[in-house]
């Protein structure tokens, strides 16, 4: 029993680790080749994981060949664009200038309804204001509309408006987090003024953050 709670708990931190030498991606965001991989991984810990007899080695070898051939194509498919086309695809233009290609619909096995569908998720209602649509090599959809049907940005209506930076976090949970305090240019002295003048502490403290005009946001924990 023991020993199963080990490999088990081994294999997954070795799967997590696999996954984060990957890269940063969520499953709907993977191109088609480290899909492949990630299923592949799942089955060779499967291996060792449900019989005991099995040496772990069985499982880390395999998942080991796999990691160091999905790295090292990754790292040739940014030199070359012909392996990187073969591997992940190339986007496919659906509509284009307003127009529907059907024989890019029919392609890529896209019916009418599933793009309106897409386009839905997009919050684009009428399919008219659509000049390009663009399926991506990940599965999702690109939309841009036409010029007179896009919210009108800042600087086309004239406006100014006030600088932003990046919010940094503080306290966390309670916990406040000394290795932010640096990078935001205050110190822990000046953390527990703020904190009194909400009749607050770090223990009572749930999220407070510090962007670089001063704006300070706080909550406190729930009773």
């Amino acid at each position: 029993m023991a020993s199963s709670f080990f490999r088990g708990g081994f294999l997954y931190l070795v799967l997590i680790l696999t996954v984060r030498l990957m890269g940063k991606r969520q499953v709907g965001q993977m191109e088609p080749s480290e899909f492949v991989v990630t299923m592949l991984m799942a089955d060779l810990v499967s291996i060792p994981m449900d019989d005991p007899s099995v040496p772990l080695s069985r499982g880390l070898l395999p998942m080991a060949a796999v990691l160091g051939t999905e790295l090292l194509l990754s790292v040739l498919s940014m030199d070359f664009i012909k392996l990187r086309r073969l591997l992940c695809g190339k986007p496919v233009i659906l509509i284009e200038n307003g127009r529907l290609i059907q024989r890019n619909l029919r392609r890529t096995r896209i019916t009418a309804d599933e793009l309106r569908g897409h386009l839905r998720i997009k919050e684009v209602m009428d399919i008219n204001t659509v000049q390009y649509a663009i399926l991506e090599t990940n599965g999702e959809l690109s939309v841009f509309l036409w010029p007179r049907f896009q919210s009108a940005t800042v600087e086309q209506s004239g406006l100014k408006p006030d600088a932003q930076s990046l919010p940094v976090t503080l306290v966390e949970d309670g916990q406040l987090l000394r290795q932010n305090l640096l990078r935001s240019g205050k110190d822990e002295m000046w953390v527990r003024r703020q904190l009194q003048r909400r009749n607050s502490s770090l223990r009572q403290t749930y999220l407070m953050t510090v962007d670089g005009t001063g704006k300070i946001f706080w909550l406190p924990k729930e009773k």
